[in-house]
């Protein structure tokens, strides 16, 4: 499975030079940063959302923090009725504890919950670049489809705004999705046809096909449309909302598929790839002096 491939990469591995085994440090050599931003819906519905986001997060930064990884976390609300759904900050990007509290603070008196309106908002009046962050990635979550309160902002602008901000959009929305074989409990499908499925036992499985089914309203084109199109994943928010061991492994794959695309959204020197390269220019210095 690729997430378990991708942290073996970290693991202290053997390198060779003149015969003599060196033992590659676990840690990155390079400091590494990503900037994580979250774009919610406050309409009344949501409450169960916006408490597992703290969970979430938390579960998210101590993976990331275990690879030498550095979250900055940052929370953008929309949609709720004062200021007729105006998105608004409710956290600036900070640690994984300052987002946990900040998500007690989010509101649930919708109006109209425009997710684009949201990530336009975040990228204008978040502060980027925090702890030397090179990359975002972004998690919208809403149980609704599109209510245009900006109506300059398409699905083409959108994906532009992305790109332009190095961004990787995640879309948790009100949508099925199947794959070759599984109908149900398909958690989420991402751009390249992988599903994650749901495996009874709080955990997860890949499997190829993964499909995007009709949500409520417009969500199919516009937020799970948006994300794959993005490069990113688009997930079933219903089956959060199931609870239980559904829940544990939609919050287990997302995690898990959070951790993958930050890793290659910002990749970090392996650790043996340094050794040898240090190695290397020892060995030629050693040859040069001999020369001498």
């Amino acid at each position: 499975m690729r997430f378990f491939s991708k942290f073996s990469r970290y693991l202290a591995v053997p390198v060779f030079a003149a015969g003599m085994a060196v033992s590659a440090p676990a840690d990155n050599a390079e400091a590494a940063a990503i900037d994580v931003m979250v774009v919610v819906d406050e309409s009344g519905s949501m409450g169960g959302e916006h408490a597992w986001l703290s969970g979430m997060i938390s579960s998210l930064d101590s993976a990331l923090s275990g690879l030498g990884i550095t979250g900055n976390y940052g929370l953008v609300g929309f949609g709720q009725s004062s200021g007729g759904g105006a998105p608004r900050v409710v956290s600036n990007f900070g640690t994984a504890a300052s987002f946990g509290a900040a998500t007690s603070t989010l509101l649930t008196n919708g109006s109209f919950e425009d997710g684009y309106a949201g990530i336009d908002f975040g990228f204008s009046n978040l502060t980027f670049g925090t702890n030397g962050a090179t990359a975002t990635n972004v998690i919208l979550v809403t149980d609704e489809d599109r209510d245009v309160f900006n109506g300059s902002l398409s699905l083409a602008s959108t994906l532009t705004q992305l790109a332009t901000n190095n961004a990787l959009l995640n879309a948790v929305v009100n949508n099925p999705y199947t794959s070759d074989n599984n109908s149900s409990n398909v958690i989420g499908v991402d751009s390249g046809g992988a599903a994650y499925v749901a495996d009874g036992a709080g955990g997860f499985i890949t499997d190829t096909g993964g499909l995007v089914g009709n949500g409520a309203g417009a969500t199919e084109t516009d937020y799970a449309g948006l994300a794959l199109a993005n490069g990113g994943a688009t997930w079933d928010l219903n089956l959060l909302r199931a609870g239980g061991l559904t829940a544990q492994s939609f919050t287990s794959a997302f995690v898990a598929i959070k951790v993958q695309e930050i890793q290659e959204q910002i990749p970090v020197p392996e650790p043996g790839m340094i050794v040898i390269f240090v190695i290397g220019l020892a060995g030629i210095a050693a040859a040069r002096r001999k020369a001498a």
